[in-house]
């Protein structure tokens, strides 16, 4: 397929294409890039580290402010996910195809595509060296690297993903496996599992399970299962308010839920799965399954770790408030691979991104920053295959909502636009810099009420 079939196959491209003007809807609008180089200069303006949804809304904001010659992306993959639908992948809901797109569709016309992986930062130096010791140089650096999946930190795995009835949601060759492990069902023990580490969107552990729930309801086998939350974690969500809304779900669904449970082992040619008890050291549990989905234990990208721009578990070190590093005035960070101290999801990107986006202009012009970033973050809890418990928090782990309704409740509305608006909002606002979250329209919510 040409380059130019390969954009207008892509379901981002297709979903959202209404929403351009008739006038917009050429060629060049698309940003095609039918190639990419490993660093066609070695210095730019601004680099942006990672292509994903942090990255390519700050260099879409970044080409901007400073032109899209003076802005380069380094990325080595070819193909930029929606990971927030793959939660609707695993339940049979979506189609893995929606959530993809080419990586040269969604970098911004004119930026340049460093296709390349990160080896070392060298900030001292203001430049990050790449792959076959090519060394770049910047003004100023956006890392927006990441999370990394570590499913080998559990005994059995990854080989254990070639056996059936074993599944994960948060892997693009894992997904439909899930999809597969849930229409396999017959009877016993369907186990979802929390590890012990940070991370993404800690919501989908439990949204991949209510939805499975609401499978062997639909097909008439729920009977027959055993719906089991293992957690390493002492509550079922951070949040009270929608903690206690999960926990009437569960109690009205039947679902077993076990506290301080850590995967530790997979025993993929037996369905087995072995957990550790966080509570007592040592004590180890044994479970047969009919259905398991995993989540991995989680880090840092490699190249941070012990990296000068980190702190000492890795994590970009930037002030929670303004995104800005700590010791280095030229760096910044966005995303999974920060410390901020909130949840790790494409919500809480968009709310950076306008943040980040008033710090850079300020820090450019050698003001100080004064837009501060409260935390907020969103996980659309997926209860059912037309419900959503719509959790907007902030740093304090306080809810922040923005419609002027009872979000603890489960909604259709809200099934919808996780469903249906977001991918569109993502796809046509999030990465081309528009979207820094709803903070306006919480506004004009509120401002309606009074």
């Amino acid at each position: 397929m040409s380059a130019i079939g390969a954009v207008f196959s892509c379901p981002c491209l297709r979903s959202g294409v209404w929403l351009l003007k008739p006038g917009m809807q050429k060629m060049s609008s698309l940003g095609l890039h039918t190639a990419a180089r490993c660093a066609a200069k070695d210095y730019y303006q601004v680099l942006v580290l990672g292509g994903g949804a942090g990255g390519i809304a700050m260099s879409a904001r970044m080409k901007r402010k400073v032109g899209a010659g003076n802005v380069a992306v380094v990325e080595p993959s070819k193909t930029h996910y929606y990971q927030p639908l793959w939660t609707l992948v695993g339940g049979g809901a979506k189609q893995l195809a929606d959530s993809a797109c080419p990586m040269g569709s969604v970098i911004p016309k004119g930026v340049e595509w460093i296709k390349s992986k990160v080896a070392s930062l060298d900030p001292e130096k203001n430049c990050v060296w790449l792959e076959n010791d090519i060394k770049v140089s910047y003004k100023y650096l956006i890392i927006a690297l990441g999370i990394n999946l570590h499913y080998e930190k559990i005994k059995g795995l990854p080989e254990g993903f070639n056996y059936p009835k074993i599944g994960s949601n948060y892997s693009v060759q894992t997904v439909e496996k899930t999809w597969r492990a849930l229409q396999d069902f017959k009877e016993g023990n369907a186990i979802f599992t929390f590890p012990n580490t940070p991370v993404k969107c800690a919501g989908a552990p439990q949204k991949i399970m209510y939805l499975s729930d609401a499978y062997l309801r639909k097909t008439g086998k729920r009977s027959k299962a055993n719906i089991m939350f293992n957690t390493s974690l002492g509550v079922i969500f951070g949040v009270k308010k929608y903690a206690d809304a999960l926990l009437e779900v569960i109690k009205d669904r039947n679902i077993t839920v076990n506290y301080k449970r850590n995967l530790i082992e997979v025993r993929a040619d037996k369905q087995e799965a072995v957990f550790e008890n966080l509570d007592k050291p040592g004590v180890t549990e044994v479970h047969q399954y009919e259905m398991l989905h995993v989540t991995p234990p989680m880090g840092p990208p490699p190249v941070l770790i012990n990296s000068p721009v980190s702190d000492e578990s890795g994590w970009v070190d930037v002030d929670k408030e303004t995104l800005q590093h700590k010791k280095y005035a030229n760096v910044f960070g966005i995303g999974d691979c920060t410390n901020l101290p909130t949840s790790k999801t494409a919500a809480a990107v968009a709310a950076q991104s306008g943040v980040l986006d008033k710090t850079i202009s300020l820090v450019m012009k050698n003001e100080l920053p004064v837009k501060k970033y409260d935390g907020y973050t969103s996980c659309p809890l997926v209860t059912g295959y037309n419900k959503v418990i719509l959790a907007e928090f902030d740093y304090n782990a306080q809810p922040l909502e923005t419609f002027p309704i009872d979000q603890s409740k489960e909604r259709a509305t809200m099934y919808h636009m996780k469903a249906d608006m977001m991918p569109l909002l993502y796809w046509s606002a999030l990465l081309k810099g528009y979207w820094g979250g709803p903070a306006p329209v919480r506004k004009l919510m509120h401002l309606g009420l009074k």
